[in-house]
């Protein structure tokens, strides 16, 4: 999804924040490169979730990973983080 759908203006700071934040996230849910879709998916959640205020790096990667929990894995198993 290229960056012109969105209307926010980013500073280069917004934008390491949000490049680091997709990082850990692609790594957390082991999204290769290959799996350009998905990775398209969750950049446009993170984008979405900065432009909302949720701007400081550990608060938006907690948002957008708490998001992420408890969804189906492959063999219909769910994610389930024990504690």
């Amino acid at each position: 999804m290229p960056f012109t759908s969105y209307l926010g203006i980013f500073e280069p700071a917004d934008l390491e924040i949000i490049q680091k934040v997709f990082e850990q996230l692609c790594a957390e849910r082991r999204l290769a490169q290959k799996d350009r879709e998905q990775r398209e998916q969750l950049a446009a959640e993170i984008l979405s979730v900065f432009q909302q205020g949720t701007t400081a790096e550990a608060d938006l990667w907690r948002s957008i990973s708490k998001r992420g929990q408890g969804k189906t894995r492959a063999g219909g198993l769910r994610d389930v983080k024990t504690g």
